[in-house]
């Protein structure tokens, strides 16, 4: 199991475009992915989970993957955050 914190940059949040493009790519993995927002915990790979922890810019979150390819999925997770999904 991984873990790491991020801030999200996103001056925005994290939208319905920045969420989908997490989602996107978590689907590409075969671990388990989460993301951890002050005691609530969404499956990174649902849209609508990334959506309901209410993302605001300047918050600390929590990634954590658990499986297989664990530390491919970290490393690319990360790096959507410090790339702020394109945004």
């Amino acid at each position: 199991m991984r873990k790491e914190k991020v801030i999200l940059q996103n001056e925005t949040g994290l939208h319905a475009r920045p969420a989908s493009e997490l989602a996107k790519l978590a689907g590409r993995f075969k671990c388990d992915i989460n993301l951890s927002v002050n005691e609530k915990k969404a499956n990174a790979k649902s849209i609508l989970g990334i959506m309901s922890l209410g993302i605001k810019a300047k918050t600390e979150i929590e990634i954590e993957c658990n499986g297989e390819d664990e530390k491919e999925a970290m490393t690319e997770i990360l790096k959507a955050f410090e790339n702020k999904f394109g945004e």
